[in-house]
């Protein structure tokens, strides 16, 4: 049986076909970022800058320091970009300020709030102090969503399948861990799928892709654009546009 062959409009056809499905797969996984504006070099700058393209690219959200929630707020106005904000500090702060904290970043608009667990109890072990700091903030974040950091480079496997215990025992949302695809795993398999697992520090496209292939809900970077930049220009290698004098 002889074999059809596309004419040139065909081909140019599903050639677009292929580049528009591609793109909107693009869309779903820009969709999944977090940009990160919580540096301490941060400046205003940088923030109305983080903004602006976090909105251009319809990212999840964008990931903020206490005092930086109302700038980004006024910056991501008319969008349905969240605000992310860290709680905590390093993590060694008395249990009543990180409430304090959580409330106030809620009342300024925080539609997310990241848990920096105490990190002296992380370390050694106390489970039933962790537990306790997860549920007394579950409680303040009334009915905004809750995240436990464990993004910390120190922290171990270990140290994060023991926090990701706490987050579910205390009834978090999500644990957010560094960018590696074996922590991602570590902490989908603790939770026994329980909580969001996300995932920061990414840098590049290819990274993205692959954390979100292990089950990475979410990921944070502080460069969106070129991880935006390197995806649509796999698409344009992988799928050349057709002449301009195609029929």
């Amino acid at each position: 049986m002889e074999g059809r062959y596309l004419s040139a409009a065909e081909a140019a056809e599903y050639g677009e076909f292929k580049r528009t499905r591609r793109e909107a797969e693009i869309a779903v996984s820009l969709h999944k970022l977090i940009v990160d504006a919580a540096a301490r070099e941060t400046d205003r700058y940088r923030r109305k800058a983080v903004c602006e393209q976090a909105k251009k690219l319809s990212a999840y959200g964008v990931f903020t320091s206490p005092v930086g929630i109302a700038a980004v707020k006024r910056h991501l106005s008319g969008s349905e970009v969240r605000i992310c904000c860290r709680i905590g500090g390093t993590g060694e702060t008395l249990l009543p300020v990180k409430k304090y904290e959580a409330k106030r970043a809620i009342a300024q608009g925080a539609g997310e709030l990241r848990l920096v667990l105490t990190y002296s109890a992380l370390k050694s072990g106390n489970a039933a102090y962790l537990k306790r700091e997860v549920k007394k903030l579950r409680r303040a974040a009334r009915k905004r969503l809750l995240v436990v950091s464990l993004e910390d480079h120190s922290l171990t496997e270990d140290d994060i399948a023991l926090g990701t215990r706490a987050a579910v025992e205390g009834g978090a949302d999500a644990v957010c861990v560094r960018g590696d695809v074996g922590l991602v795993l570590r902490a989908l398999r603790v939770s026994g799928g329980k909580l969001r697992v996300d995932a920061s520090d990414v840098e590049n496209s290819a990274q993205l892709e692959e954390l979100l292939r292990a089950g990475a809900s979410l990921v944070q970077t502080s460069d969106p654009q070129k991880i935006a930049e390197e995806m649509y220009e796999k698409v344009r290698e992988a799928i050349p546009a057709p002449p301009e004098d195609t029929p």
